[in-house]
């Protein structure tokens, strides 16, 4: 029996992925690399941007033809399972929550049975954590979240925040790097929430995890700006810890406070930019990435230049940009939506901003020479992280000895461009 998983979506799918594979082991079933070798393809899904839908289903329906054995877990499959089954009658549906079902309903469906488990009922799924000797750890935090932005619809899928108990993350963290993995990256619908439904936070953890023995940096993922009053000073002093990388994923969503109140987001633009500054102040060299949504309902040409007057002030290091997209489950569906011709012109406009801004920020660091730790490698390079987390680029046609995934050396950057740096080894 061999199953083939195909993850959809952000780090913390990613992880689920990494869990589900944990649990299917346990059970005996093996996990393959390919489709073709498979009996039973498992798609984790995502359900935040239309774009992504229409692959998903595109490949449901691909996969139905073929007459290939499907189960559908995910996102999507909490949120959009009537979606599912009009592309995929014959495909098992379930709910992320039901992973110690997994290794059972494959059983069932290579027998030609299907299955539709959609409950919620919350569930420490790091039982089923596997540490699989990568240099990248993915380690989920919890799930759900706190917040109700009106154009999100995970809240659906996932449901209120339900965070995993502390010492099974710092067991599954000490677990990685016994194995050999370099880079933890924890991992959650929203780090920021984390341990609010438990009397702690993101702080506390990541000072604990700091405090591990061993060879290792810890990334902390996206975590929305509503949460930071609550620990931003412990948070930056756990920063300042050799294992900590310094950065930060801080979505601001909207320059306009109009539109911030339109999302729902709990925070205003001045609170956002205040908090990035304290920040910056403290953590000397922070990298600051963030997310930007052009096109909500409701935004004027006011509203936009707003963003691009916050995106000139903070001038964030790396910076996501999302063309706005209506989800069947969430509340900014049924608001006034714009035209799809001003939203890809506002995207493009803010595009070139934001390319230009992060090219002279990266340009800067020419000719200085940077410590990376090597996380990544193609047929044509070692990429790497420093401890911003900035992404190096080194040619390996330039580089002398031996160097794998896991090392670190020493980089003089020689170019860099709006996403990466480029250098060689010293």
């Amino acid at each position: 029996m061999k199953v083939y998983i195909e993850t959809y979506g952000c780090t913390f799918n990613q992880a689920d992925s990494e869990l589900i594979a944990g649990a299917l082991h346990k059970d005996g079933i093996e996990t393959c690399g390919s489709e073709k070798e498979a009996d039973v393809v498992l798609m984790n899904t995502c359900t935040v941007k239309g774009a992504t839908q229409n692959r998903i289903t595109y490949r449901l329906s691909n996969l139905e033809k073929s007459g290939k054995r499907v189960m559908v877990t995910g996102c999507m499959a909490g949120a959009n399972s009537d979606i599912i089954e009009k592309y995929s009658p014959s495909a098992s549906i379930m709910s992320i929550q039901n992973i110690a079902a997994m290794p059972e309903t494959v059983r069932q469906m290579a027998s030609g049975n299907r299955a539709v488990s959609l409950h919620r009922q919350p569930f420490d799924r790091l039982d089923f954590y596997e540490a699989n000797g990568s240099v990248i750890a993915k380690v989920p935090l919890s799930d759900g979240c706190l917040s109700s932005c009106s154009f999100c619809e995970t809240k659906f899928a996932r449901g209120k925040l339900s965070s995993f108990p502390e010492q099974s993350i710092l067991n599954a963290i000490r677990y990685s790097i016994s194995k050999g993995s370099k880079e933890i990256e924890i991992t959650a619908q929203d780090t920021g929430a984390y341990g609010i439904d438990k009397g702690t936070n993101i702080a506390s953890l990541l000072k604990k995890a700091c405090a591990i023995a061993g060879d290792f940096r810890i990334r902390v993922g996206m975590l929305n700006p509503e949460h930071l009053h609550r620990y931003m000073d412990d948070l930056i002093d756990a920063m300042h810890n050799e294992h900590a990388y310094k950065f930060l994923h801080l979505p601001v969503q909207s320059g306009s406070d109009k539109v911030l109140a339109s999302m729902r987001r709990g925070y205003t633009i001045e609170s956002y930019l205040d908090a990035v500054k304290y920040i910056r102040q403290r953590v000397k060299g922070i990298t600051i990435e963030t997310d930007i949504i052009v096109g909500f309902p409701g935004e004027t040409e006011e509203d936009f230049e707003e963003t691009i007057n916050a995106v000139n002030e903070f001038k964030p290091d790396v910076t996501n940009i999302s063309k706005f997209t209506a989800r069947p489950h969430a509340s900014a569906l049924n608001m006034p939506q714009l035209n799809d011709k001003v939203i890809k012109d506002r995207s493009a406009r803010l595009s070139r901003i934001i390319r230009a801004m992060q090219s002279s920020t990266n340009k800067s660091l020419v000719g200085s020479t940077i410590s990376v730790l090597f996380t990544e490698e193609n047929n044509a390079s070692m990429n790497g992280r420093d401890d911003s987390y900035k992404q190096i680029v080194v040619q390996k046609a330039g580089i002398e000895g031996n160097y794998a995934t896991g090392s670190r050396a020493d980089v003089k950057i020689y170019d860099a461009t709006a996403n990466a740096l480029y250098g060689n080894i010293m």
